[in-house]
């Protein structure tokens, strides 16, 4: 398990913002018990739970329905808002020209390109690294238009993404080339899929759509922790009065994190909400001692048989040793059980 950093003060959390892929969900793309029975824990005592991501609502409709949650929350990379039971509160827009030059130049560079427009995927045609959005990733089933550039005059698009074969730096290189070309007209990024790259409207993130929420509900940024893994949840995480990263989390993410946690393999995000909102952290259990017959003590003398917590040798290195007791006689004396 990763060490956890520590606060001077536990905070008064009333929101957790929670990235879905390499956060909550581990690497075999699950959402794993602890994880689940945390954060309805959480949602329990009274604090609020949105999810952050840059997928689809359609693609998070079921894992919002599992864990009860009631807030709105943030998709498509912090492009639109949608309240819990799906419907459109906000949503940004790329302007039209862009989304064209985008498409063409990617394209021309054998790129596999899809619209993400009001919750639908948009592609060309099938490609492997498409499916994998949806049949890896979980995101909304792709749909397969023909040429893109003859139907962006009717559709809206929130972002583009673009897809290499698996070569991440190829993707790389389409990144510079798009960024120069841009000036400042769209945000490029990355988020967490080393061989893809995603075309934003400029100034658009997750942060910005959780500053956003927070006017309208209300919450200061202070009680909010906000817990990710990837580039695309930098401003979320320096918004958030407790910015958490987990360990499998890129270096940037952990350079300006709060707290560290654990991988999304180790319940990273059952293990922060469990210390510093819950307070319910998971104490390795100790083996259990066969029965033994009391043996008298002096008193004011510990029992031999009751372990003493590794935590708490941790926060008490020096207390002092303790009285001697009277020997018993010898046929009173039961065997002691070792533990660890």
């Amino acid at each position: 398990m990763t060490e956890q950093l520590t606060l001077i003060d536990k905070p008064d959390i009333k929101l957790i913002v929670i990235d879905v892929d390499n956060t909550l969900l581990n690497s075999q793309h699950k959402l794993s018990e602890r994880n689940e029975q945390t954060i309805k824990a959480a949602i329990a005592q009274g604090t609020r739970v949105m999810l952050a991501t840059g997928k689809t609502y359609g693609a998070c409709k079921d894992l919002i329905e599992r864990l009860g949650i009631k807030e709105p929350g943030i998709f498509t990379q912090g492009l639109t808002i949608h309240n819990a039971n799906g419907t459109l509160r906000h949503q940004q827009i790329l302007d039209t020209e862009i989304v064209r030059q985008v498409v063409t130049f990617a394209e021309d560079r054998g790129f596999a390109v899809a619209l993400y427009a009001q919750g639908r995927l948009l592609a060309r045609s099938k490609t492997p690294y498409l499916e994998e959005l949806h049949e890896k990733w979980g995101d909304s089933k792709p749909e397969y238009m023909g040429p893109l550039q003859n139907i962006l005059p009717t559709i809206e698009v929130n972002k583009v993404v673009a897809l290499s074969a698996y070569d991440e730096r190829k993707a790389k290189a389409l990144r510079w080339q798009l960024n120069a070309q841009m000036d400042g007209r769209a945000r490029l990024m990355n988020g967490g899929v080393p061989h893809m790259i995603e075309v934003l409207p400029p100034g658009a993130s997750k942060g910005t759509a959780l500053k956003s929420l927070l006017r309208e509900l209300k919450i200061d940024s202070k009680n909010v922790m906000a817990i990710g893994d990837a580039e695309n949840d930098v401003e979320m995480i320096q918004v958030a009065g407790v910015g958490v990263a987990v360990a499998n989390a890129q270096q940037m993410l952990k350079d300006v994190a709060d707290v560290m946690t654990g991988t999304h393999d180790e319940d990273g995000v059952a293990q922060v909400i469990e210390k510093y909102v819950t307070q319910t952290e998971m104490v390795a259990a100790q083996p259990e001692s066969p029965p033994a017959e009391t043996v008298e003590k002096p008193e004011d003398t510990a029992p031999d048989d009751i372990a003493i917590p590794p935590q708490a040798e941790a926060l008490n290195p020096a207390t002092p040793e303790k009285p001697e007791p009277a020997a018993p006689k010898p046929e009173d004396i039961a065997p002691q059980s070792s533990e660890e």
